[in-house]
């Protein structure tokens, strides 16, 4: 059996029409110069028929259609995880199955890999959704997102994206996290560009997605912050915290101290239960602090996760001899 090169990745849930339309145009862009390649259809408990037409197209198609079949809705990041689980290809394209993305962007993406980069996002550059529930919550999300984690892309949301195998290494997805791979990948060390793609109407079915979707993203951009930010060092959010109430507190009994010399009682005021409250609350911050501090500790060291990540070994026989130790 040749190694397996390339892995499409496609979240399905209630999407029996574009189905047989989407997998020729797959079949199209990457037939033959990617061969040896797969579509991993990840069918996300859906209610029409999408299951029965993946089960001819696998039937049709064995070398290059596998499905996961879920045995309820999970939601699109748990469907991701399990296509990357099941993936075999060195480079994996996650890609809707609404055929809004064009398949025939694919060979532009692994091009663009092709120059040295870990991963490759899609951009929606004239994109084709309503402006107001879709579009513009969309910009102001990915604009914020590049500016609390760092990463400047101008379309997380765009699901077509090319990654290698190692930039999706080292970490795992949870709840709604999907939309911020790009983001763990940049974490790691992962090589990021970004490229205009095609986008096209919504021609099958209804969206998904509505404008809670933006309220989703806010709670989850917070989640990563913390997860990219702390999660090897939490004392530091912690700690910061605490010592920031401890400052306010002690700032405001030595504004009632002073106060004190001009006759104004100290206990009778109710700062003074506010800035005991502050310094109670401070020293609980610091204290859960070194609690995370004993946690991430006890993560890392129980499973043996290393706190970096190697790029290569010159010479790569290193490699090797390290992993060959007891």
């Amino acid at each position: 059996m040749k190694t397996m090169k390339l892995s499409l990745v496609i979240p399905v849930y209630n999407e029996e029409a574009t189905l047989p339309p989407l997998f020729d145009a797959i079949h199209t862009a990457l037939t033959p110069a990617y061969d040896p390649w797969e579509v991993i259809f990840v069918d996300d408990g859906s209610t029409d028929s999408s299951l029965e037409i993946l089960r001819g197209l696998a039937a049709r198609e064995p070398e290059h259609v596998r499905v996961i079949v879920y045995r309820r809705n999970f939601g699109q990041t748990a469907a991701i995880a399990g296509g990357l689980d099941n993936s075999r290809g060195e480079i994996i394209v996650l890609l809707d199955a609404d055929f809004q993305n064009d398949p025939a962007d694919i060979p532009l993406l692994l091009d663009t890999l092709d120059g040295g980069y870990d991963v490759v996002s899609g951009w929606r550059k004239s994109r084709k959704d309503n402006a107001f529930t879709r579009t513009l919550p969309s910009v102001l999300a990915n604009a914020l997102i590049s500016a609390v984690t760092g990463v400047h892309l101008h379309d997380y949301g765009c699901t077509l994206k090319a990654y290698r195998r190692s930039a999706l290494e080292g970490f795992r997805l949870y709840g709604e996290m999907h939309r911020f791979i790009p983001v763990f990948a940049s974490s790691i060390g992962a090589r990021i560009t970004e490229i205009p793609v095609r986008h096209h109407p919504r021609r099958f079915g209804k969206t998904k997605y509505g404008l809670d979707r933006t309220l989703k993203v806010i709670l989850d951009l917070m989640t990563a912050k913390f997860l990219l930010s702390y999660s090897h060092k939490p004392m530091r959010l912690f700690g910061g915290v605490g010592l920031g109430l401890i400052m306010g507190g002690s700032a405001v009994l030595l504004y009632l101290f002073i106060r004190r010399f001009a006759g104004v009682p100290v206990l009778g005021s109710p700062l003074f239960q506010l800035a005991i409250m502050v310094l109670i609350l401070g020293a609980q911050s610091i204290l859960m602090g070194l609690m995370a501090e004993l946690l991430a500790r006890t993560y890392h060291e129980s499973q043996r996760k290393l706190t970096y990540t190697v790029r290569e070994t010159i010479p790569p026989r290193l490699a090797d001899d390290a992993r060959a130790r007891p």
